[in-house]
């Protein structure tokens, strides 16, 4: 009789074998990955803010401008950046950007003070009330407040008749920084005594956030212009300013000195002795106000508020390279028969435009007999002897709040940057708020239907078409003899 004989099954052994290595394996390389995952980690959280976060903002407003790191790259002494804040109540914004500042310089340091902890510390640098997230910028014996409500603005939008929201949190801060190294600010003399306006609210505000000092003055009492003047400022005057103040004048932008007029037609009479000062320089002016004829060079439908063509120049080219419109109201037209290149126009009107020379007593809009035709320059600039130099608007109301909204702060910056190349400032301070609007996309209506066919009828029915193929395809796997 035959033995059977029963072979060992060592396949199962085998098997629990080669799991428990390939396991084993699997639990090795895990381990190694949550390692390397934890190390880096560790790394990335004592990198600086600006190296491991994006932003990805239409507004860029978590970033810091080319103009801020010239003012920090600068700084040759310690500044501190006191932050009032309570405990849990940080503005993630503002922690971001004081975070950027604290990396870019060894010489800036943020500081923490807690309001209930330090109830009187802001009391030391001002009287106003201090809302939550404000900031105390200091240098040595110098400081400057910057209030919750100058880092978050709310401006006036005529157009809309509501407020825009934006962020202005690095143009304060650099200001403020710049304010506080600084041992001597630009002074600018502003002339009194011809029934000059008040300077525009938002004007006056950009030339304290620019470190820019005002000082009046007046030609009556004085044989010269004050040697401390860094810029004699004109603004909107009414009345004419005698023969030996326009002497004074001449011999001040003669012998190097810096000048900006804002000076448009009057509702009495002719500027004839201030309008002297251009016909030196070979600049003629146009009795009247003009008005233009051209329906993209005036807004509004009143042809009095001209949109003027912008001449590219370092006063001119950031509005050019943003997309941005400078709007002259009520002005009078200026022809420039100069030859020698001393005068360039900065804002001109167009071909069709031309000169009303009933001025305030406009009663149409339309050419009539005695009109000056143009085309006018409305803003120059003029290069004087020994350096001095004219830059001229005319128009008084160009840098009125109203007009400034309108412009989307257009006017305001094409004047600052008037004003801060006559000076010599290198506009580092000059840093746009960021909008906190929404940004909508706008589309015409074919292109609404174009995309509602693709989004409705053939994106769908295309899934649709590649599922039945897919299917067909795996009915057809499954029915083929194996």
């Amino acid at each position: 009789m035959q033995k059977l004989s029963f072979h060992k099954k060592t396949k199962p052994v085998q098997t629990n074998q080669i799991a428990f290595k390939g396991g084993s394996y699997s639990l090795l390389m895990t381990g190694i990955v949550l390692a390397i995952l934890i190390v880096v980690n560790i790394f990335a959280s004592v990198l600086p803010k600006t190296l491991t976060r994006y932003d990805i903002s239409s507004t860029k407003l978590y970033s810091i401008t080319s103009n801020t790191k010239v003012v920090v790259n600068a700084l040759k002494k310690d500044v501190t950046i006191y932050w009032i804040v309570q405990a849990d109540e940080e503005d993630d914004v503002i922690e971001n950007l004081l975070a950027k500042y604290d990396s870019l310089s060894d010489h800036i340091k943020v500081v923490k003070k807690n309001p209930d902890i330090y109830p009187t510390f802001a009391a030391q640098y001002t009287s106003d009330d201090v809302p939550n997230n404000s900031l105390v910028i200091e240098c040595g014996d110098r400081s400057r407040f910057v209030s919750y409500n100058d880092i978050y603005v709310q401006e006036a939008n005529m157009s809309t008749y509501s407020y825009d929201s934006s962020f202005d949190g690095e143009g304060a801060i650099t200001s403020a920084i710049d304010y506080v190294v600084s041992e001597e600010l630009p002074q600018i003399y502003v002339l009194e005594g011809h029934g000059e306006k008040e300077l525009a609210s938002g004007f006056s505000k950009q030339l304290e956030k620019d470190n820019m000092e005002t000082k009046t003055f007046s030609l009556l009492n004085e044989d010269a212009v004050p040697e401390e003047a860094d810029c004699v400022l004109i603004y909107a005057p009414t009345s004419d300013i005698s023969t030996e103040e326009k002497d004074i004048l001449s011999d001040y932008v003669k012998g190097g000195g810096k000048l900006m007029v804002l000076a448009g037609p009057t509702e009495d009479g002719t500027l004839e002795n201030l309008y002297s000062l251009l016909k030196d320089y070979g600049v003629e002016t146009a009795d009247g106000v003009v008005v233009e004829e051209d329906r993209t060079h005036y807004a509004f439908q009143a042809p009095y508020v001209l949109l003027p063509d912008i001449a590219s120049s370092e006063i001119t080219d950031p509005l050019i390279d943003e997309n941005y419109y400078a709007i002259m109201p009520i002005a009078q037209g200026m022809t420039i028969k100069d030859t020698s290149g001393a005068v360039s126009a900065l804002l001109t009107t167009s071909d069709t435009s031309y000169s009303k020379v009933e001025g305030y007593g406009i009663s149409t809009y339309e050419k009539e007999e005695g009109d000056i035709d143009g085309p006018f320059a409305v803003a120059v600039s003029i290069a004087c002897e020994n350096d001095g130099q004219i830059i001229w608007f005319s128009s008084s109301d160009f840098l009125e709040d109203m007009y400034n909204s309108y412009s989307s702060g257009a006017n305001l910056d094409l004047g600052m940057n008037a004003l801060s190349s006559l000076i010599g400032e290198s506009e580092a301070v000059a840093i746009r708020s960021k909008s906190l609007e929404y940004s909508y996309l706008t589309i015409d209506s074919s292109t609404a239907s174009l995309l509602k066919v693709l989004m409705i009828g053939v994106f769908p029915l295309t899934f649709l078409g590649v599922g039945i193929c897919v299917v067909v395809r795996r009915r057809r796997k499954q029915n083929e003899p194996v």
